[in-house]
Formats: C-alpha cells, sequence, structure tokens
C-alpha cells in the first residue's frame, strides 16, 4: 500500500471534490486518467480515513493510476519541464487547474514587453516629453495587440489541422475548449522571455530561439496527450500553426 502524509489529505480532496462537481453538473469529463496508459478510471486514490490514503492501481497496466498525487508541486513542474507525458497527463486530467487565461494575458504581455524592450528608443531612457512616453506606450499596447493576433493564428492553424485529420476527436466543444486550454498551459515557457531580455547579454539571440523551441515542443506534448494522437500529426498540426503565424508576423503593421 502507498500510504500519504495527513497534510495532503486537503488538496487531493479538494482536487476530486471539483472533479465531481463538474460531472454533477454535466461536465463531459467523466474520469480520471491514468498516467501510464491514459486508460480511464473512477478515482485516484482511496481514502480509508485518519489519514490512510491508498493510490489506486490501473486495471490495464497493474500500475498507479497518478503517482503524482504524491509528489512535491516543484517536482511535477520539473517534470512537465521535461516534457514527460505522465506529468501532462496529471496536470491536464487529473487536477483542477483553471490558469490558462490569466496566463495567457501574463505571457502575452511577456511577449510584448519583449518585442517592446527591441524596438529602437523603446527602453534607452525615460523621456520627460509627454508625448513622448505616450507614444512608447502606445508602441507597447501595439505590440501586445500583434502577439494576440499572432498567437490566434498559431491556434486556428494548430485546429484546422486537427480537426481535418481527426474530425471525431474534436466533434464537441468541450474538445475544443479543453484543447484549448491544454494548449495555453502548455505556452508557460513564455515566461522566460523577461529574464531572457532583462539580463540582456550576447547570447540573448539564441535563448529566445531555444524558448520559442521549448514552447512549440510543449504545444506539441499537449496535443499528444489530450488528443492521444501520434508524434506526427502533432508535429505537423505545430508546424502549420507555426507557419500561420509567420505569414501574419510578415505583415507590415503601420497603426
Amino acid at each position: 500500500m502507498i500510504y500519504s502524509q495527513i497534510s495532503t489529505n486537503y488538496y487531493l480532496f479538494h482536487c476530486r471534490k471539483t472533479a465531481h462537481m463538474d460531472n454533477m453538473q454535466g461536465h463531459p469529463k467523466l474520469h480520471f486518467r491514468c498516467i501510464e496508459c491514459n486508460e480511464k478510471s473512477t478515482e485516484l486514490y482511496r481514502d480509508y480515513k485518519h489519514g490512510v490514503l491508498k493510490i489506486t492501481i490501473c486495471k490495464s497496466c497493474q500500475k498507479p493510476v497518478d503517482k503524482y498525487i504524491e509528489y512535491d508541486p516543484v517536482i511535477i513542474l520539473i517534470n512537465a519541464m521535461l516534457c514527460k507525458v505522465q506529468a501532462y497527463r496529471h496536470i491536464l486530467f487529473n487536477t483542477a487547474i483553471n490558469i490558462h487565461g490569466k496566463l495567457c494575458i501574463f505571457c502575452l504581455l511577456c511577449e510584448a514587453y519583449t518585442r517592446w524592450r527591441q524596438l529602437p528608443g523603446s527602453s534607452s531612457h525615460s523621456d520627460p516629453e509627454d508625448i513622448i512616453r505616450y507614444a512608447k506606450e502606445w508602441d507597447f499596447y501595439k505590440q501586445f495587440g500583434i502577439a494576440a493576433l499572432e498567437q490566434a493564428a498559431f491556434l486556428t492553424g494548430v485546429f484546422i489541422v486537427l480537426f481535418l485529420a481527426t474530425p471525431k476527436t474534436l466533434k464537441s466543444r468541450f474538445e475544443f475548449a479543453f484543447l484549448l486550454k491544454a494548449l495555453l498551459l502548455s505556452s508557460y515557457g513564455k515566461l522566460l522571455l523577461i529574464p531572457a531580455v532583462i539580463w540582456e547579454h550576447d547570447y540573448t539571440p539564441l535563448c529566445l530561439k531555444l524558448i520559442t523551441l521549448f514552447v512549440l515542443t510543449s504545444n506539441t506534448q499537449a496535443i499528444r496527450v489530450t488528443l492521444n494522437v501520434s508524434r506526427a500529426l502533432s508535429l505537423i498540426a505545430v508546424a502549420c500553426g507555426l507557419l500561420l503565424e509567420i505569414v501574419l508576423s510578415s505583415v507590415q503593421w503601420t497603426v
């Protein structure tokens, strides 16, 4: 038997209670998922009271359904950064994380700030003239809008490819919303743009390219886990989304 400390019981109970409330309200997500074989499970653990928990064993692979419910969040984050399928399944299927909207806005702000810092004269010094200061501020809002449009183009390209390749998988609004959530959560790597720009050095352009590669890799893994499709299809979908984003970024914005 695998046991956890009493202090973690409240976290586990909250995750299970939230999922149960979603089910009672007609939420299509009726099951948890085994992080090893992706089989559905009705529970992650069994509570024997008095702080004693037993992790549920998957009937298909005979392994714990979700070993990460006993892990520290930092360990889970590290495994997610390593793009492990098990960590992605735990985050997407077996927890109640709903910060994707706020994370998306914050990532767009990071990207807008990165682009704004690279504009000529935007961050060299603070000009006391109001008209200059407001012009610089408008440039930041403009970069935010462009980043949002390019993000929308990327997501549109991904959805078009996946819908054409697997129409039965994306057959309801919930599947679209869940995939969108997975893509937004897996874009957390954009948060690394801020330190890469603040601590600027000769290798900053290389760092920015590596961050982009990391985000695209995370997006690919999120698609694989969410839809249970092949790696090739995930790569094609991300590549098409990136191509559409590049096409839109080539437009000369004169606003």
